[in-house]
């Protein structure tokens, strides 16, 4: 692998038959980040992963990963990428040795070498165990481990992890985080999707994408220090009720539910404060707590999200759309 960023994109775009999914990326990716596309489902993600792999070639924009051309040299970039996709590409008939052995087989790997990659991936990955069982038997979590060893069998320095954990329990998400983990403090470049927050924050740097574009990007704290005004946690006994009544207040910039609570945001705390103790008294809604927070990533997100849009609205009353 060559010096230089990991992954350096500009103006990166796909179209699908007038439909613009990725518009006009530009993000540069270091060696050994782990590097997170946080978004919604149907934000661009994975087609940005396709380009970046060779898998999809781009409609408007360049880029480079691992040091080739995304155009010109996409055949050379899959010699050096690890792969996982949000759908785990195994075979379900096979056990799971012989899914490594055919993956093996794909990058090209000789028998002396797999004969001793294959036990240091199982290891890795907490398999070795379970190297002789059909892959249709293994548990979710376990398919997803052995997803993730296909992807590292051929000694990788980038890793591609689209969606890895979608529809995993949280234990093995967590689990699943600390392999990551291992990967990029043995060096390997690690970009990975996802749409949950709380795996946004162990990543060293975000995107934040939304409708096929970049609203932000930075570090996790840097992104929380971004939202504007207060967060407030408000804990009500008649939460979606609550919500209604709070979303209308013009004090209010917005208000969503968050776990047990509201997670309500405001320029000013004070009048914010004020408003909501009356309208929820004036409905017989009691108030168990309300209190100051520090904004969350999701805070983040969405505030991110509103300001796009409100950018988007005003471009549009500007040029007459």
């Amino acid at each position: 692998m060559t010096t230089g960023p990991a992954i350096e994109v500009r103006n990166l775009t796909r179209d699908f038959n007038g439909f613009r999914a990725v518009d006009n990326l530009s993000f540069s990716v270091a060696r050994g980040e782990i590097f997170g596309f946080l978004g919604p489902n149907g934000a661009g993600k994975s087609t940005t992963i396709r380009m970046l792999t060779g898998l999809l070639l781009p409609s408007a924009g360049e880029g480079r990963v691992a040091g080739y051309d995304i155009v010109r040299e996409s055949h050379k970039i899959k010699e050096h990428v690890g792969y996982m996709s949000q759908r785990f590409s195994l075979y379900e008939d096979l056990t799971a040795e012989e899914n490594l052995r055919f993956f093996g087989g794909v990058y090209g790997l000789s028998d002396a070498r797999l004969k001793e990659r294959i036990p240091e991936v199982f290891s890795l990955v907490g398999l070795l165990d379970r190297r002789q069982d059909l892959t249709r038997h293994l548990a979710l979590g376990l398919r997803q481990r052995l997803a993730l060893a296909s992807a590292i069998l051929h000694e990788p320095d980038l890793l591609f992890l689209d969606e890895p954990t979608s529809g995993v329990d949280p234990i093995s998400r967590r689990n699943f985080w600390d392999l990551i983990y291992a990967m990029a403090e043995r060096g390997v470049t690690v970009l990975v999707t996802t749409h949950y927050m709380d795996e946004a924050e162990f990543c060293d740097q975000l995107v934040l994408i939304y409708q096929g574009r970049i609203i932000a990007q930075g570090p996790p704290g840097s992104l929380k220090r971004r939202v504007a005004g207060h967060i407030m946690a408000v804990y009500v006994d008649r939460l979606g009720e609550a919500l209604e009544i709070i979303q209308k207040l013009p004090q209010v910039a917005d208000a969503a539910v968050f776990g047990a609570g509201l997670h309500v945001a405001a320029p000013d705390l004070a009048q914010a404060e004020a408003a909501i103790k009356e309208a929820l008294a004036r409905e017989g809604i009691a108030l168990l707590r309300l209190q100051l927070i520090e904004p969350s990533l999701e805070d983040a997100f969405i505030s991110l999200i509103q300001e796009a849009g409100n950018g988007d609205r005003h471009q549009g009353t500007q040029s007459g759309v």
